[in-house]
């Protein structure tokens, strides 16, 4: 299949190299050239614009920061619109607003143009090994189309509604992680300050009712004082943005995103925005005077 991926950040480098290992031929833009070369060297082809590599391919994914850069892509003047076809998929893999996928996919239908809304959970860890967990909305018939497509890039790709679904539900998903981690941060900063080793509690609570996939893969980072980037603190509070504007338009009370948010926000304003949220011990250790970890 022929496909025009843009965006190759972090995350969309290592989704177009699993593209690419199952036959596809991907087409790639992004407005850093070392994105390019990196995913050329892989076999990607390199377009000179959006525009050029959305001419070419029948399916445009976009994989970009937030809601304002895939209007941008897709509704500012020669962006996508002004250059599809009619019969033209996109899958927009961002993570955004759901209002803003509405938006979208409207302005998208007005061309003909058919929308999946497919944000992914997992980090780079599980884009780099193909594992993501994909939620998508949109047409259910496009789903069922486009579903293989989306598992050569994750684990499961699970339909959740009409569009906007997807990226409703990735907020309830960034909502429970972040509030995970901190509690987390919290709770093995309580075990250090005890004198307990956080090891030994690790082990011992990870089997039961406490234990969960974002304990498992952060509080070893935590113990290990190790925040490289698997999900950065910026982009968690890009999510957390939009899923309190979110809340706030359907009514919909969220103080524990709040409070996780102010964390995450104190982090950036140290310095902290590029580690990853498990960096969230950090906050606890400015606070507490109290490192996890012994490092």
């Amino acid at each position: 299949m022929k496909i025009a991926f843009i965006g190759l950040g972090i995350m969309g480098k290592p989704m177009v190299r699993n593209l690419l290992k199952h036959g596809n031929e991907v087409w790639v833009y992004d407005l850093n050239q070392a994105n390019i070369d990196a995913v050329t060297k892989d076999g990607a082809h390199a377009g000179t614009s959006n525009a050029d590599i959305i001419e070419k391919c029948p399916v445009v994914i976009t994989m970009v920061p937030n809601g304002p850069q895939v209007e941008q892509v897709v509704l500012a003047k020669g962006g996508m619109l002004d250059h599809a076809k009619a019969g033209q998929v996109l899958i927009d893999m961002s993570s955004i607003a759901p209002t803003v996928s509405q938006k979208v996919c409207a302005a998208c239908a007005e061309k003909g143009v058919k929308m999946l809304d497919a944000p992914v959970s997992g980090g780079e860890p599980k884009a780099i090994d193909g594992t993501l967990s994909i939620m998508v909305g949109g047409d259910k018939a496009l789903f069922d189309e486009c579903q293989p497509l989306l598992l050569q890039m994750g684990a499961s790709a699970v339909w959740c509604g009409p569009i906007g679904a997807g990226n409703t539900t990735k907020l309830a998903n960034q909502i429970i992680v972040a509030v995970n981690i901190a509690a987390c941060a919290e709770a093995y900063t309580m075990v250090k300050k005890a004198g307990v080793d956080p090891n030994l509690v690790f082990a011992a609570i990870k089997g039961g009712l406490a234990g969960s996939t974002v304990m498992n893969a952060k509080v070893p980072m935590m113990i290990d004082d190790n925040f490289k980037p698997g999900f950065r603190i910026d982009l968690h509070i890009k999510d957390l943005n939009n899923a309190i504007e979110t809340g706030h338009k359907v009514g919909a009370p969220l103080p524990l995103t709040v409070e996780v948010q102010e964390m995450l926000e104190n982090l950036h304003f140290d310095g902290c925005g590029a580690d990853d949220h498990s960096a969230l011990a950090k906050y606890y250790a400015k606070i507490s005077g109290t490192k996890i970890s012994n490092k």
